[in-house]
């Protein structure tokens, strides 16, 4: 679980190093239009563009990687049920029956 953590929080700082690069490119644009030089002017726009496409490749890669973890934790999850109500079925029963009666009383009370 530790690791998880880590993980997400080191891709969460590259997330903002990847937004920092790409802010600083187009205030670097900005800047540049306002003296109106234009071979400056195409040398940022070639950085914004190719600094604009990489971290999109990079933020596609890692949100498909996070959905692939997402989905892999909640398949992880859902087999560690199905083994539990498995090995457990009369406390299963139970809890089922406990929350069934939880829901009805808060419900009954409207």
């Amino acid at each position: 679980m530790a690791k998880r953590n880590t993980d997400t929080s080191a891709r969460a700082d590259q997330l903002k190093e990847d937004l920092r690069h790409l802010s600083e490119t187009v205030e670097e644009l900005m800047n540049a239009t306002s003296k109106d030089a234009s071979s400056e002017m195409r040398d940022l726009r070639e950085r914004a563009e190719r600094r604009l496409k990489d971290t999109r490749t990079r933020l596609e890669a890692r949100g498909e990687r996070f959905y692939e973890d997402t989905r892999e934790t909640l398949s992880e999850q859902a087999e560690c049920c199905d083994r539990y109500v498995h090995e457990n079925p009369w406390t299963s029963i139970g809890i089922g029956a406990a929350a069934g009666l939880v829901v009805g009383m808060l419900l009954g009370r409207r």
